[in-house]
């Protein structure tokens, strides 16, 4: 015991260490478990001051990020191990026909925690916020994993704000299954200590870092997300998920693209949750022709 408390002890003295060095220096962000450095050159999405605005949404403010010129749409990363980086090649791709907003979620980057109970409808009224912050319009939205779940609640509440929906990684769901949460801040930063203290050092409440791990766990181990959702989605929708998901297995996917009356599904042969990691080029030859009518 004693020993596993001095290594849990090094581990958080070298990722503080590190987050000072990172703040000194602005090295290039990372996402998580990313193989090679990104280049000097990176645009730093998550992180870009000269792209990057606030919008006070209830108890926190949320941080998001615009780029381009054309009709608005949205991107939403994934929850937990997510950021504003791992879409960057979306953002580099849409946004030479789009106006891109990048949302970092609540509790992710550099947007604040709050204290209300986390729920998709929070998080869809957060990014309701920064849409209408920034345009009048409608958007499409593209969201990967949980960031694929707030886009899903926002289509059903408002609507007539979500023209089009892109959904990466995300199927039926309901808790009670094979996988129980429960997230401890030790473990996830072993899994990769470079990209979270990186993390760290955007996030403006590091301390509660473990807080917001145990928000999440409470609120994914409580979460259902079924007919009662999908059945009142109104715009298409673009349901794409990897052939071997490991977290949104595909019946979960299949079942979804039934469940949602204007539905067209996507599968991404022989990659994982992060299709667009593994293969960019197949999951962007699905959304250009899925987006097409929309950016007339």
């Amino acid at each position: 015991m004693a020993k596993r408390f001095l290594m849990i002890g090094m581990i958080a003295a070298l990722v503080l260490n590190e987050i000072q060095v990172y703040a000194q220096y602005n090295k290039p962000l990372r996402h998580f478990m990313q193989a090679v450095p990104s280049p000097a050159s990176a645009i730093p999405y998550g992180n870009n001051p000269s792209a990057g605005h606030y919008v006070q949404v209830g108890d926190a403010k949320i941080y998001y990020e615009v780029y381009g010129k054309g009709k608005p749409s949205v991107v939403l990363h994934g929850g937990i191990f997510g950021s504003t980086y791992e879409m960057k090649q979306f953002i580099d791709s849409l946004s030479k026909n789009y106006l891109v907003i990048a949302i970092s979620t609540r509790g992710h980057g550099k947007s604040e925690i709050g204290s209300e109970l986390i729920t998709y409808e929070l998080k869809a009224n957060d990014v309701l916020a920064v849409i209408q912050t920034v345009t009048k319009d409608s958007v499409a939205i593209l969201g990967f994993s949980d960031g694929a779940y707030t886009a899903y609640k926002l289509a059903s509440m408002y609507p007539d704000k979500v023209k089009k929906l892109i959904a990466i990684g995300a199927g039926e769901f309901y808790h009670g299954g094979p996988r129980t949460f429960n997230f401890k801040a030790q473990e996830i930063i072993r899994a990769d200590s470079s990209y979270w203290t990186q993390q760290l050092a955007l996030m403006p409440e590091p301390k509660r870092f473990q807080e917001f791990l145990t928000k999440m766990a409470d609120f994914y181990n409580q979460l259902q997300v079924g007919k009662e959702l999908f059945f009142t989605i109104k715009c298409p929708v673009l349901v794409m998920a990897g052939e071997k998901d490991q977290n949104a297995p595909m019946p979960t996917i299949i079942d979804a693209y039934h469940m949602i009356p204007k539905s067209q599904l996507s599968i991404i042969p022989n990659v994982s949750h992060p299709a667009f990691l593994d293969n960019f080029p197949a999951v962007w030859a699905s959304i250009v022709p899925f987006l097409k009518h929309y950016s007339r």
